[in-house]
């Protein structure tokens, strides 16, 4: 009867939208942190990062996986703890049914398997010079999946999500498989990742969705990132630097089996890395996406962000000979993007947004300018939050 009301509980959690959370509790003695995650007192900093770009939430995901779990409590206990968790963090994911959802073995290939789900909905609502106004609800993204560890590998990992949203110009199975992949990390401070995930093309184009600050991308995120890539990656992460180097098939979403190859890197360096936060986080990145397919490609970028205490500003520039992203283009583009936010209460931050971008450098009057400015009140973390833009 307990298995059974579990798998009943992970078919009703598809369509709830809370699952990231951290929650307000005491930690077993030797649960492990990041030097980072520490400050001089050696307690927990509260210097909320902000901004999560792909790497950082790789390293922490797969790093924290094994963290113990609660086996004693009954299913309901567990629920209802999770659902009354207190948020501390939200630049952090942890899984707000993860003693539910989680399962170790004795035997057999797999040693631990965690299941997953997440939901995201969007209200629209449009007012127009005319005084006329209309509303529709999209829904942005229904995910589930499942992260485990291998049982006879040391050191290696796995990460499998399914896309069940639909798309009008994509089949049912081109978008069905998003996460795919085999996660090492016998070489410190390193994973090296194989299969099929996201593609660091700059910052916000590489970054899970979770942690974008407002409900739409950028636009240079939307038009030139936001994909994942087949292949093989190795990602670093130092005090000073954090790196992402990946050689790729140049296919999007299983269209095709190799049209091309790829290469995607890209590079931060953080001045302030050994100061603990105490000036606050300063993060200069570049890199570059090139390879082929129909046309030949090469996206390059800039990124500056700056955090302190309770206060972020970034910027990130690209430019485009030609690019591949949701879809291919041989257009000469480029874009620009600054964001400004601040956490009023842990729970309440508020953002703003100045966006320009020029789909074709080759033709004039073209060129696309947003502004946003938001409300992001996190109910339980990045397990349950509304934003307002």
């Amino acid at each position: 009867m307990n298995r059974f009301l579990r798998i009943i509980l992970f078919l009703l959690l598809i369509t709830t939208p809370a699952l990231a959370i951290e929650e307000k509790v005491l930690l077993p003695e030797n649960t492990p942190f990041d030097e980072t995650s520490i400050n001089l007192d050696a307690m927990l900093d509260d210097n909320q990062e902000t901004i999560t770009d792909n790497t950082e939430e790789n390293f922490y995901d797969f790093k924290h996986f094994k963290d113990p779990i609660n086996k004693e409590d009954s299913l309901f206990s567990k629920i209802n703890s999770s659902l009354h968790g207190e948020a501390i963090r939200t630049d952090r994911s942890h899984y707000l049914l993860k003693d539910v959802l989680t399962f170790d073995y004795d035997k057999g290939p797999i040693d631990r398997i965690q299941f997953f789900g997440k939901y995201r909905g969007n209200m629209n609502f449009n007012f127009q010079n005319q005084g006329s106004y209309s509303s529709d609800y999209d829904i942005g993204s229904i995910d589930v999946g499942m992260i485990g560890e291998f049982n006879h590998f040391k050191e290696t990992d796995f990460k499998l999500q399914f896309k069940l949203t639909p798309v009008s110009d994509l089949t049912f199975f081109q978008q069905l498989i998003s996460d795919a992949y085999i996660v090492n990390k016998n070489i410190p401070h390193h994973q090296i990742i194989i299969g099929n995930s996201r593609n660091q093309v700059g910052v916000e184009g590489g970054m899970n969705s979770s942690f974008v600050p407002f409900v739409m991308r950028s636009q240079i995120a939307r038009t030139f990132g936001n994909t994942r890539a087949f292949g093989a990656r190795v990602t670093g992460k130092y005090s000073l630097i954090d790196y992402s180097l990946a050689a790729n098939s140049s296919d999007r979403f299983f269209k095709e089996f190799f049209p091309g190859a790829e290469f995607t890197g890209w590079v931060n360096f953080k001045p302030l890395g050994l100061t603990k936060g105490k000036y606050g986080k300063l993060v200069l990145g570049t890199g570059v996406s090139t390879g082929r397919n129909q046309n030949s490609y090469t996206v390059g970028g800039a990124y500056v962000s700056y955090t302190y205490k309770k206060f972020f500003i970034n910027g990130e520039y690209s430019r485009a000979n030609g690019y591949n992203g949701r879809y291919t283009s041989s257009n000469n583009a480029q874009g620009f993007y600054t964001t400004i936010g601040y956490s009023v209460t842990p729970k309440l931050q508020v953002v703003g947004r100045f966006d320009w971008f020029d789909p074709n450098m080759d033709k004039s009057g073209d060129t696309r300018k947003e502004y946003s400015a938001g409300i992001n009140y996190y109910l339980i973390g990045q397990g349950l939050k509304i934003m307002l833009n």
